[in-house]
């Protein structure tokens, strides 16, 4: 007797169905053909299965899931006749409607399934939507079959990596970039080659859960502003499908999964922006998309009037310790990493999820504990955004039972102020290119991300073109956006011809990035920083799917001095791994020198509680610590004054000489090939400059 027939069985319009299984939740092809569908509801009264011949505005069948098929709170029903290539699914959920509780059930709604592995509705860019369609995103049913070859998680140390942050659409969406398929993820396969001339080993891809690029879209001064960075997510199991150049075919899930694959051959982790603090069904006035009407309650934290708490400044806040929503999330980020192999996860917002269900910030939160100790997820990199818009900041304090690393924005914030003339700050600065060691003393500096820019702001090169904002062009007249930027313009807001400027403000970025690649830490650049790419003072990009946002590739060859200077750091940090210690022991070693050390300009001259505009690091190698050739000494000079200024170097042993590997003023070497210093005792920094060299 086959297993099917020991059911009681039922039918409906060609379709037989009878109990499924709990898990897992969502819709699962089984290999009898049957579709297995399962979902969570605790306080609904009744669940309708919906299914809807793709494309179509009417559904074709829907299945009332009798009463004896819930096991618990979940419905769960097993469908047999389903040609899952051209079915979409939906559910249709009864219950009491007291909005002043937080029970908004309608049974005349349909809704998206939770964890639909697949979601129509926007699978083509830009395409704009049928406003009267009732269900406008729409589960898919997918078969998740693709053949890794062997492939898995890289598991690269964490101190080893090299972060570079990029929106999917903007990294090739410009026609200058050359590729096939712009602004997709197949697009980012055809620019492998240039992360790979660069040197980053880590992608840090914005938001591709699936969301509505039509979210508060508009139009201002006759172009289409969007939802263009996707913090507003509609599913957290399916990938965006208007990335993908083969969604027409329903291919998203497999374009992605062959880009995540190419890049670990190319030694390229992937690591996704996540955004689990709230969703694109806003506050009250938002549209019922899929948990508002599943099981309001269990999903969003309200207050006493049902009303939404907004710690998120995006219209609701997920109720993410709730022991359901806890193992949402978690699933979620199971399946990114056993069905899509990604290497780790960046949290937005995330000190969101340490918040108890009355808002108030947790001791040791479940979901933060959860994700550090689960099994699946043990070897995932982990890094939060350690804030929300709540007034919630954690940096240097987040939860993190030595798993979780944090986007260390005091690093951002006190190097932009010292490097535009900030003097006051030098004390702070030795620290965290110490690591952050008075932040993190009880980790590692592997918990600092250190960065100067990232999609939130300006670009490295506006930081030193603009002082002020200028988002004029986001119809919020100007108001939108930090204001707050620790810019400086180098004495002309913009564009400029004048050559001293120009000249001041590539110094100026050098001297940021040399620092950044220089520091205790791990460091993330945004993509196009590498060649001065620029937003013409637009720091709130958010809703600009144009050539604001846009990466102008034709900077690569204009700038290709930086391009050389900032490939050549990088090559220069994995040549010596002392740069990429994480541990706060700056004692000697056995070479004699302490680790890492700081100077004025003279050598072993340094107060560090003093406000300064000149010091330098030295650090010290140790090959047989670091498993190098030989021992050797790293020194790097800063000067950010407006006047020039000699630094006498430190003494090294004999038989050593002092080597120039990068000055801010244009020269720049391969490990290997740095110039031999003329002076082997001092070294002369013009105004605004910095400058590595190298004993051997």
């Amino acid at each position: 007797m086959k297993l099917l027939d020991t059911f009681p069985m039922n039918s409906i319009k060609g379709l037989t169905y009878h109990i499924g299984r709990v898990f897992p939740f969502g819709a699962t092809l089984e290999p009898d053909h049957g579709v297995n569908f399962s979902i969570y509801s605790k306080e609904a009264t009744g669940c309708t299965l919906v299914l809807f011949h793709h494309g179509q505005k009417k559904p074709w069948v829907e299945i009332p899931i009798p009463d004896e098929f819930r096991i618990g709170n979940v419905y769960t029903i097993m469908v047999y006749g389903i040609n899952s290539e051209t079915t979409e699914y939906g559910y249709r959920f009864d219950g009491p409607n007291n909005p002043e509780k937080g029970l908004l059930f309608d049974k005349n709604r349909i809704l998206l399934d939770p964890y639909a592995k697949s979601i129509s509705g926007r699978s083509v860019w830009g395409k704009k939507p049928d406003c009267n369609d009732v269900f406008q995103h729409r589960g898919q049913i997918i078969r998740d079959d693709y053949v890794w070859q062997g492939d898995k998680p890289l598991e690269h140390r964490q101190c080893d990596l090299i972060i570079y942050e990029m929106h999917v659409r903007s990294f090739t969406r410009h026609k200058s970039s050359g590729v096939k398929h712009k602004g997709t993820f197949s697009g980012i396969l055809e620019k492998i080659e240039h992360l790979k001339e660069l040197g980053v080993n880590c992608v840090e891809l914005m938001p591709i859960f699936e969301f509505d690029e039509f979210e508060n879209s508009r139009e201002v001064n006759g172009k289409m502003l969007y939802n263009y960075w996707g913090y507003s997510t509609v599913g957290f199991f399916a990938p965006k499908a208007g990335y993908a150049a083969a969604s027409p075919f329903g291919m998203e899930s497999d374009e992605l999964q062959y880009l995540i694959k190419s890049l670990h051959e190319n030694d390229i982790e992937v690591v996704l922006d996540v955004v689990f603090n709230h969703t694109a069904e806003g506050n009250e006035n938002g549209p019922y998309i899929s948990y508002k009407g599943i099981d309001n309650r269990t999903y969003y934290l309200l207050t006493p009037e049902g009303y939404y708490y907004n710690f998120s400044g995006c219209g609701n806040t997920m109720n993410c310790n709730n022991p359901v929503v806890r193992n949402v999330v978690l699933d979620a980020l199971r399946y990114w990493v056993t069905s899509y192999h990604v290497d780790g996860f960046r949290f937005d917002l995330a000190s969101i999820l340490s918040r108890d269900e009355d808002g108030s910030p947790m001791i040791e939160p479940p979901l933060l504990d959860s994700i550090a100790h689960d099994a699946v997820l043990g070897k995932s990199i982990l890094i939060a955004e350690a804030w929300d818009a709540g007034g919630l900041y954690q940096v240097g304090t987040f939860p993190s039972w030595g798993r979780w690393s944090e986007w260390n924005g005091k690093y951002r914030d006190c190097l932009r102020r010292f490097i535009k003339g900030g003097a006051e700050c030098a004390p702070e600065l030795y620290r965290r290119i110490r690591g952050s060691d008075d932040m993190y003393c009880g980790r590692s500096a592997a918990a600092s991300i250190n960065f100067v820019t990232c999609h939130d702001g300006f670009t490295l090169y506006d930081l030193v073109s603009y002082n002020e904002k200028h988002n004029e062009a986001n119809g919020e007249d100007n108001r939108d956006g930090n204001n707050n930027n620790d810019s400086w313009n180098c004495g002309v807001e913009g564009e400029t011809e004048d050559q001293g400027v120009i000249a001041l403000r590539f110094r100026q970025m050098k001297n940021m990035l040399t620092i950044l690649l220089t520091s205790r830490g791990i460091p993330m650049l945004l993509s196009g920083d590498e060649f001065a790419n620029t937003q013409w003072g637009n720091n709130n990009a958010y809703c600009q799917d144009n050539e604001i946002s846009w990466l102008d590739w034709t900077y690569k060859d204009k700038n290709s001095e930086l391009f050389d200077h900032v490939k050549n750091l990088i090559a220069f940090r994995k040549a010596h791994p002392v740069l990429k210690g994480s541990k706060f022991n700056f004692q000697p070693n056995a070479t004699g020198y302490p680790e890492l050390s700081f100077h004025g300009i003279k050598p072993w001259e340094l107060d560090e509680s003093a406000p300064n505009l000149c010091f330098a690091y030295m650090y010290a190698e140790d090959h047989v610590k670091y498993n190098t050739n030989n021992d050797c000494f790293i020194y790097i000079a800063v000067n950010a004054h407006w006047e020039e200024h000699g630094f006498e170097l430190p003494v090294i042993p004999e038989k050593m000489s002092w080597y120039t590997a990068f000055d801010s003023n244009g020269f720049h070497s391969e490990p290997g090939n740095e110039k031999r210093s003329s002076d082997q005792h001092t070294v002369t920094l013009s105004p605004r400059s910095t400058a590595i060299l190298i004993a051997r």
